[in-house]
């Protein structure tokens, strides 16, 4: 038997004009069990891309003939042949979601059987999607799919790249145990992921750091990286930027957006009785909840409790708001207001926002699009919203990745543009839905203390996503669980 199985020699890849791994060697023989670790932009993701064979590399890339699966971060939806191209918003229309193919039809396109095998099915709860359009999935549901169709296909080495983002506290215990027996049996596992999340299996690791290895070797000889800077240094640096772009909170007993604009509504959110149904499917029942002007919250629950649907409502982007009663900033939903008009109010991020921006789009015209709420941007600037574009990709230190495009960046260096671009507006109202997902431990860090530094200074109201306590902001004082679509104390 070989007992090499991977091997890198020599192995640079550049792209764009970037070079993005430089000069690795790297051995991983059977036996071992290697999770890759790294800042967000260091070269995680292409180093796995490489070994598919995605980039050309100069070098030697030797996979032993082996055959290589791998579950990416995050899945792209595929329409029904002939059916308009998606959008953002089709996951929340029960009649456009008829448009994409159901669970059961992704695994046919992935070429597994009707009659897949019910093992993997019933362990990572996949069974009762099948019939779902793949659009209507949580991002954790997704991240099950996406796992089991990898393992149906019977690779003889396991690529998984992030496999714990978006998932809730019992769904990451449970593929905890899925890696570490995948391993047990005999699978090798290559895993990128943070530097704190790694399975009991994994034996050796390897730390990147701008396209190098700065750490290559088991997983006993390794020391995670220190979280580099304190709480008051955050602050200080933060505060310092703030100043520096010239972005100030208003006068003492005044409330206004960075344009000016008065933002006095002491109700921002209103339901009562909200329920929300998908054919015979219940997504929310019976939904009571009140949400004041600078009140900080978290919402959880566990994977397809109804969160995303929830922020939804609030966003503009589910019609059943219609039919239901909910009022914004003051005012009933379906009194004559428009989507912009809310959308104005709100700066949103979501873990899939991303996929829905051109290809061909800079990180620039991205954050500039969060001025106009349309995901791309369709209309010139003037000069001073230019200004304000550069001076909030100043602030999450942005402003080298401005003309790159929004594919060439890594899952938190896209994660981090599209902060700005809810911030750009710095608008009354934050919605957060799971902001950190991608983002290492310094960005997450430094985002947490600039979100305590705008809801202190503007008086923001905030609404923040997250499975962990510890990944909030310290501003966050009230909590909304959701569990099967009810509201839980």
């Amino acid at each position: 038997m070989v007992d090499t199985i991977l091997t890198l020699e020599g192995v640079t890849v550049t792209l764009g004009g970037v070079r993005l791994l430089d000069d690795l060697d790297w051995t991983i023989r059977r036996g071992e069990q290697w999770a890759v670790v790294g800042p967000a932009g260091s070269g995680k993701t292409i180093l796995a891309h490489t070994l598919l064979g995605l980039h050309f590399a100069s070098g030697r890339v030797g996979t032993q003939g082996l055959r290589i699966g791998m579950v990416e971060q995050q899945h792209r939806f595929r329409g029904l042949p002939g059916a308009a191209e998606l959008y953002y918003q089709q996951r929340f229309n029960s009649m456009d979601a008829d448009a994409t193919i159901t669970v059961a039809e992704e695994f046919e396109v992935a070429g597994i059987s009707r009659e897949p095998d019910a093992d993997w099915l019933d362990r990572l709860h996949v069974r009762a999607l099948l019939p779902k359009p793949l659009i209507q999935l949580s991002n954790g549901e997704n991240k099950r799919v996406q796992l089991v169709i990898a393992l149906l296909g019977k690779p003889d080495v396991l690529i998984l790249d992030n496999p714990f983002l978006g998932l809730d506290v019992e769904g990451r215990s449970v593929l905890h145990g899925i890696i570490d027996r995948l391993a047990a049996d005999g699978m090798p596992i290559l895993l990128i992921t943070g530097e704190r999340e790694m399975p009991s299996c994994i034996t050796h690791v390897a730390r990147l750091g701008k396209g190098k290895w700065s750490f290559l070797g088991p997983r006993t000889d390794f020391e995670p990286a220190v979280e580099r800077r304190s709480l008051v240094q955050l602050d200080a640096e933060i505060m310092s930027k703030l100043k520096e772009e010239g972005i100030q909170p208003a006068p003492a007993g005044e409330s206004r957006n960075i344009a000016g604009e008065a933002t006095d509504h002491p109700l921002v959110i209103c339901m009562r009785g909200v329920t929300i149904r998908y054919g015979q499917a219940t997504i929310l029942d019976n939904i009571d909840w009140e949400v004041r002007k600078g009140e900080r919250w978290n919402v959880s629950g566990p994977n397809g409790a109804g969160k995303s649907t929830l922020l939804s409502l609030i966003t503009a982007d589910n019609p059943q708001a219609y039919a239901n009663d909910i009022r914004l900033f003051g005012r009933r939903r379906g009194t004559g207001e428009t989507i912009w008009e809310i959308k104005q109010k709100i700066g949103f991020v979501s873990p899939e926002l991303h996929l829905y921006f051109d290809s061909g789009a800079s990180c620039f015209e991205v954050v500039a699009s969060g001025l106009f709420d349309t995901i791309g941007l369709f209309r010139p600037l003037a000069a001073e919203q230019e200004e304000a574009v550069m001076r909030w990709m100043k602030l999450l230190s942005l402003q080298d990745l401005r003309m790159r495009r929004l594919p060439q960046l890594s899952t938190g260096q896209q994660r981090m543009v599209l902060l700005a671009r809810a911030l750009i507006k710095n608008p009354p109202m934050l919605i957060l839905d799971e902001p950190c997902q991608g983002l290492d431990e310094e960005q997450m860090a430094y985002f947490r203390e600039l979100v305590d530094e705008l809801c202190e200074a503007f008086d923001k109201t905030l609404i923040y996503v997250s499975h962990y306590r510890q990944e909030l902001p310290r501003c966050v004082d009230r909590f909304l669980r959701l569990e099967g679509g009810k509201r839980v104390e």
